[in-house]
């Protein structure tokens, strides 16, 4: 039986993942992004365990096709994600390092 704590962090684990794959290419540019943020940030809040959640997109990588916007990728995200299960509580990271968006466990 999974304990507490390997529950929170398999919540945060999970809903990163889910995250990531379900938002990657939505039409965004540097003056949607904002509102974007605020999505994701109300959808993910919504599921169960998620105590807190903060969005930030990388501006500087939305460069517009000639129809005004691109495309969100991984290389934009910096996301931390607090679930709690029981008592036990995961903080947890989403952000582009070293190439890659990285997902892992702070705390």
């Amino acid at each position: 039986m999974a304990t507490d704590r390997e529950n929170a962090v398999f919540e945060a684990a999970i809903k990163l993942g889910a995250l990531y794959h379900q938002f990657v290419g939505t039409p965004i540019s540097r003056s949607t992004a904002g509102t974007v943020e605020a999505a994701i940030e109300s959808a993910v809040s919504l599921q169960p365990y998620v105590t807190y959640i903060e969005v930030h997109l990388d501006r500087s990588p939305m460069n517009e096709n000639p129809f005004g916007y691109s495309e969100l990728t991984g290389a934009m995200y910096h996301v931390i994600i607090e679930t709690k299960f029981v008592d036990a509580i995961c903080r947890a990271q989403l952000k582009f390092e070293d190439g890659y968006p990285m997902m892992k466990i702070l705390e």
